[in-house]
C-alpha cells in the first residue's frame, strides 16, 4: 500500500473510533506539529481558537509533560479554566489523550466520544494507529514532494471538511 493511502486509511479508522472527533499533532517540535489532523466539530474548533484555549487546555499541558495515555476524566482536577467541561458541551463528553515520543519527536493526540468511555480494545487500536502514523510520517523528508503535498492536503481536508 502506498504511504498516503495507508495513512488515509488509518485516519478514516480513527474517525470511526472517535465519532465525536479527534486532534492529532504529529512530530511536534517546540510547539508546532509537522502535520495536524482534526475532526472535532467546527463549532468547537472555532470556540477553542477564539478563546485561545490551547495554552489553558489540560490535555495539551499533560501531553507536553508526559507520554502514554490519560483519560480526560482524570485531568479534570487540572482544568481550572473548564476546557474539558466546555468540550463536553460541544458533544465531546468522553476523551482520551495519547502521547508518544521517539527520539526527539513527540506526537500528541486526543480522541472523543459523546456516548461512552473508550473500551480497552478501542484504546489499544487508537494507540496502534497513532504509533503507526507517527512512524510512517517520521521520514517524510525522503518522500517525493507530491506525497508530502498530499499529506498536507489531507491535513487540511480533515481539519476543514
Amino acid at each position: 500500500m502506498a504511504p498516503k493511502t495507508e495513512i488515509q486509511t488509518r485516519l478514516e479508522s480513527l474517525k470511526e473510533l472517535a465519532p465525536a472527533g479527534f486532534a492529532m499533532a504529529l512530530h511536534v517540535r517546540f510547539t508546532t506539529p509537522a502535520y495536524l489532523f482534526q475532526t472535532y466539530p467546527k463549532a468547537w474548533i472555532d470556540y477553542y481558537n477564539k478563546n485561545g484555549l490551547v495554552m489553558r487546555d489540560p490535555t495539551v499541558r499533560w501531553g507536553f509533560q508526559n507520554v502514554g495515555l490519560a483519560h480526560w476524566r482524570d485531568l479534570m482536577a487540572e482544568d481550572a479554566d473548564g476546557v474539558i467541561e466546555a468540550a463536553a458541551k460541544h458533544g465531546m463528553k468522553h476523551g482520551i489523550t495519547y502521547v508518544l515520543e521517539r527520539g526527539e519527536s513527540r506526537s500528541l493526540s486526543s480522541f472523543t466520544r459523546s456516548d461512552r468511555e473508550f473500551t480497552p480494545a478501542e484504546i489499544a487500536e487508537v494507540s496502534a494507529h497513532v504509533d503507526a502514523l507517527h512512524d510512517q510520517t517520521a521520514s517524510l523528508e525522503s518522500l517525493p514532494p507530491e506525497t508530502r503535498e498530499e499529506l498536507v492536503r489531507m491535513s487540511i481536508m480533515f481539519t476543514h471538511p
